[in-house]
């Protein structure tokens, strides 16, 4: 058994290496042909051939040039390969393994290269959703999930009084180096069967955090949007000032909805945003009593017209989460696509993709 599976790594070794090898030919064609192009405009300009005394330093200098050439190659055919891993991502080297276990299969570099034609294929999709839905330019892909999601810790600043000690983080951005910022939207006043068809045809993922009083009017409503990959959470059933009310009654509003949502969707809510932002600890130690895991605040907050911004430099930030609300004509005067034209505008411009939070937190 040891014997085999050694000989399905280097198998899987040999698959991407030379898809490794096709990406550095690839790249190396191009600059060939640029080179062909410049050479073919300098024409009668080329220099001269070198003097006989220049040709034998050249040939006692070619030994240490061919090796120094060699290791480029190989640093250049490393560098190639670790990067097409990194961009095909979790998904791909699942594809990957699953197909050098099948024997017969193509392997590591046929998986891969079949990812490749996947994300190629979704690109000219988003392209084409773009130019329907009014977007000048269309929204960039999301990088890979990470295999292991990052540590939430409350922010600084955001801390209860009795101290967070075994309760829910409280946040406003999530610990990642990818340039992806978060999209969540509030209560379910609007239900606009438009925004769940832009937003698919579009790729965007969004998450929906629900209050019972706005929602129960059209529960199918919301269930579409499940069904399309949102994931919803919890926004009490009336969406009250919670610090306010005593322990019980924040008891009564949190898990209430979450009994709510679990018998209409199927899942029981990890994340929990209490309204307007406001808490305290009774809030955080009622959420975590009815299954909270975590608590999303906003860094930012889109409007149909503006943004909203909770830092000083007014610009958005690798994790940063995005708030909006289901809002319409009546309120706003603008439809839900025209007030995710806005973001999108917003978060594509300053060159952020939108992943899917659930992902990463």
């Amino acid at each position: 058994m040891q014997l085999v599976r050694q000989k399905v790594k280097v198998k899987a070794f040999r698959g991407r290496a030379v898809l490794a090898a096709l990406l550095v030919a690839a790249v190396g064609s191009g600059c060939a042909a640029e080179g062909t192009g410049k050479q073919a405009d300098a024409g009668a300009s080329r220099p001269a051939a070198p003097a006989a005394g220049q040709q034998d330093g050249q040939r006692a200098e070619k030994g240490p040039r061919e090796g120094a050439r060699k290791e480029a190659e190989k640093e250049s055919r490393e560098g190639a390969e670790k990067g097409a891993r990194k961009e095909a991502g979790k998904g791909a080297r699942k594809e990957a393994r699953e197909d050098v276990a099948r024997p017969g299969e193509p392997g590591a570099a046929g998986a891969l290269a079949s990812y490749v034609q996947k994300v190629k294929r979704r690109q000219k999709a988003r392209a084409a959703a773009a130019r329907k839905w009014g977007l000048e330019r269309a929204p960039l892909a999301a990088p890979a999930p990470p295999d292991v999601k990052p540590k939430i810790t409350t922010r600084k600043g955001f801390e209860v009084d009795g101290g967070m000690e075994g309760l829910p983080p409280v946040f406003t951005t999530v610990p990642t180096e990818d340039k992806v910022v978060f999209l969540t939207i509030d209560d379910g006043a609007e239900k606009d069967p438009e925004l769940i068809k832009m937003m698919t045809e579009l790729q965007i993922p969004y998450s929906a955090f629900l209050s019972d009083y706005v929602i129960q009017g059209d529960y199918g409503y919301f269930k579409k949007m499940q069904d399309t990959g949102v994931s919803l959470h919890n926004h009490t059933l009336t969406h009250p000032y919670l610090p306010g009310l005593s322990y019980k009654k924040q008891q009564r509003e949190i898990c209430g909805q979450q009994d709510k949502l679990e018998e209409r969707y199927g899942t029981l809510p990890r994340l929990f945003r209490p309204p307007y932002g406001n808490y305290n600890e009774n809030t955080l130690r009622a959420a975590k009593s009815c299954g909270i895991k975590a608590v999303p605040l906003w860094a930012a907050e889109a409007f149909p017209d503006h943004m909203e911004w909770r830092e000083w430099d007014r610009d958005l930030h690798p994790g940063d989460i995005i708030l909006t609300h289901f809002r319409g004509k009546a309120e706003w005067k603008a439809a839900m696509p025209d007030l995710i034209r806005r973001v999108m505008k917003t978060v594509t411009a300053r060159g952020y993709a939108v992943a899917k939070l659930e992902d990463y937190v």
